[in-house]
């Protein structure tokens, strides 16, 4: 019998006392203090959290600092230490639910909601009960409609957690903060040593995708601009509200900066089958890339489709349809020498745009169809070895990972009192 078993056999054998999260603690709502106070970046002293700071299982002081006036001019309130807070609005709500422990003194954004705990009740305790429950939180808070991805707060606050008696309560934290330290050193070893790897595979790959001048006397090899190579085809856009479970395949352009590789032979989303005339298609071995993106390295990350059917495609992307080999074409766009070339058709505003005129005049350097075959023969193995999850470094992660999920749900499933 565990030590969790044993005080409840002692303290609450008849059950454990569940309570909606309304009567947990006091809650506090965010806002967005004015821009046009001058201190409201430089010159605070008090911590403003937002969405961007949340996922760490503390949140160290963040750099964002405003002054009380900034403060006063917002629905944003003074929310005392060791509160745990988490996110009520926003488009990653779709995949998770961030649970964070605010230690200092601090004000939050309008996407957050942050509770005090009641005394007797731990804040780490309901700091894991939460991380622990966050898909069913999700499944049945979940905000019908809207544009974003939110939580209703009503719903939020009727949902019930277990209470169980403090010493016990003491107990699970300290379990599950052992886990969640543990987890977090061994996440940045295997981080440090996948980014080592990542380094590697991309000096390996920019030295194999490199041809010395010497290569032009070859007759099988030259150097064509994109241009020459293909034609680029606009995608036609379509919106969350379009998705369906079983519909046209399609490729948002924000998937190829998340859930994509070098290639992909299956989608992750499908569009209303009504839509298909309004649509435009990548074909099998056209090379998916974006027109918009973050930073002028991102920008123009591409894929190619080699899927046995046509994809719709974003207005945020471009089908190339050409007739060399696409993952190879896929490889050398993530080359530093493509990148620089790239870079001189990106107009620079705060998103950041790929001018297609200008991608044209990019060269590429097109071996016969065997090298290219070989070339990304070798590519692929590396690529394996440092990016799939059920390979080495990353699928031991995933299994600690799994094993502080199955012991924490254990540690937070207690038998309701009556």
């Amino acid at each position: 019998m565990s030590r969790v078993d044993e005080l409840i056999r002692e303290l609450c054998p008849e059950g454990v006392t569940f309570r909606p999260l309304s009567g947990i603690g006091a809650w506090s709502g965010g806002g967005t203090p004015s821009k046009d106070n001058a201190a409201y970046w430089v010159g605070g002293t008090i911590p403003w959290v937002t969405s961007k700071d949340m996922g760490p299982y503390v949140i160290a002081d963040t750099e964002d600092h405003i002054t009380l006036e900034a403060i006063k001019g917002s629905s944003a309130k003074l929310i005392p230490g060791n509160a745990v807070a988490l996110v009520m609005r926003s488009g990653i709500l779709r995949h998770t639910l961030p649970v964070s422990l605010v230690p200092f003194e601090t004000t939050v954004n309008q996407d957050i909601r942050a509770v005090n705990a009641h005394d007797g009740i731990m804040s780490r305790y309901v700091l894991h009960v939460l991380r622990g429950n966050g898909a069913q939180i999700l499944a049945s808070c979940r905000k019908v409609g809207g544009t974003v991805e939110s939580i209703d707060a009503k719903k939020l606050m009727a949902y019930r957690i277990p209470i169980p008696p403090l010493e016990v309560q003491r107990v699970v934290v300290e379990i599950l903060d052992g886990f969640t330290e543990l987890e977090a050193e061994l996440e940045a070893e295997l981080e440090a040593e996948l980014e080592a790897r990542r380094k590697q595979y991309a000096f390996y790959r920019d030295q194999l995708l490199s041809f010395p001048e010497s290569t032009h006397t070859h007759t099988d090899f030259r150097w064509m601009t994109m241009g020459e190579l293909g034609t680029f085809i606009r995608g036609r856009r379509f919106t969350k509200d379009d998705y369906v479970a079983d519909g046209i395949p399609c490729i948002h352009y924000g998937e190829i900066y998340t859930r994509f590789g070098s290639s992909a032979t299956k989608v992750f989303s499908r569009v209303r089958s009504d839509m298909a005339p309004s649509l435009r298609y990548a074909e099998p071995g056209d090379v998916v890339m974006t027109d918009v993106g973050e930073t002028v390295d991102d920008v123009g990350k591409a894929v190619a489709w080699l899927g046995d059917e046509s994809v719709a495609i974003h207005d945020h992307c471009y089908a190339f349809r050409h007739s060399i080999n696409p993952t190879y074409l896929s490889y050398y766009m993530q080359t530093a020498t493509y990148i620089a070339d790239k870079a001189k058709y990106v107009a620079r505003t705060k998103v950041k745009t790929l001018l297609m005129e200008g991608v044209a005049r990019v060269r590429v350097p097109v071996p016969s169809l065997d090298e290219q075959a070989r070339i990304v023969s070798i590519l692929n193995q590396f690529d394996t070895l440092v990016n799939d999850i059920s390979i080495g470094l990353p699928a031991e992660l995933a299994a600690r990972r799994k094993q502080y999920e199955y012991y924490r749900d254990k540690l937070l499933t207690f038998e309701e009192a009556a």
